[in-house]
């Protein structure tokens, strides 16, 4: 058994290519830097993974697989459970994405800060497809444009604490950063609230005539001209508004 196959060889690159990628940046890391500081040849390097972007999708399938799993859970409580629960499902998936992040902090780093430059890379291609669920699932069911940018800025959150501080002890800084996004999130319910029905228009009380008939206009004239009733005792006496009794007084009569 040669380098190439033995047992623990492909262990050993991987966690080499970690830290030189850590160390360097994934693009300024080569191949041959990687089978240098692992001890073994180039040509064993290339026999288990046939390019670079093999070797970081190989680094990143435990953290991807780690995020599908959390997502499953979380969906269920939004969706498959009996009674489904939106909030739950929510702050599950945020408690969970974090501690998954914060167990893969180093390959973490290297993916944010190669974010560019990984942007045709399939294995980052799936991790953002991941996010893309992960945001769906914080937002909740139909989000509006306030929820689901607030899902965004939530997710973000999460991972910026962890690449900035890769030093700040676990426990503290996953309390620091839950306790920012419930900032954040505190006012934004996971689902759109229920739609109340509008309570119904009161119905309107029919009102007095507008117009008057050419009966009632004349008895109007007649009573205005004879200067016995005011225009309200007109308007009362036959069953109108002032103004309509105003608006038929004022009009020219017929030659």
């Amino acid at each position: 058994m040669d380098g190439t196959t033995a047992p623990g060889t492909r262990a050993r690159i991987m966690e080499t290519a970690l830290e030189l990628f850590s160390e360097q940046g994934y693009q300024r890391a080569s191949m041959r830097e990687i089978a240098e500081r692992a001890g073994i040849t180039k040509a064993a390097v290339f026999y288990h993974f046939p390019s670079k972007a093999h070797l970081l999708a190989a680094l990143s399938e435990p953290l991807i697989e780690d995020v599908e799993e959390a997502l499953k859970s979380a969906m269920y409580e939004a969706t498959a459970r009996p009674a489904p629960d939106p909030d739950r499902a929510r702050w599950l998936m945020i408690e969970r994405l974090l501690d998954i992040y914060l167990r893969h902090r180093g390959l973490l780093r290297i993916l944010m800060h190669d974010l560019t430059l990984l942007a045709h890379d399939h294995a980052f291609q799936r991790f953002v497809g991941l996010l893309h669920q992960v945001h769906q699932i914080v937002a909740g069911p139909d989000p509006d444009l306030r929820r689901g940018v607030r899902a965004i800025q939530a997710i973000a959150m999460i991972s910026d604490p962890v690449v900035f501080y890769a030093d700040a002890p676990d426990d503290r800084l996953k309390a620091e950063i839950l306790s920012g996004v419930r900032l954040l999130l505190e006012d934004v319910p996971t689902a759109p609230p229920a739609r109340t029905p509008a309570p119904p228009r009161p119905r309107r009380r029919p009102g007095r005539p507008t117009v008057l008939d050419a009966a009632k206009l004349a008895q109007a004239r007649r009573m205005y001209q004879a200067g016995t009733h005011s225009v309200s005792e007109i308007a009362a006496a036959l069953g109108v508004s002032r103004a309509t009794v105003y608006r038929h007084l004022t009009e020219p009569t017929d030659p």
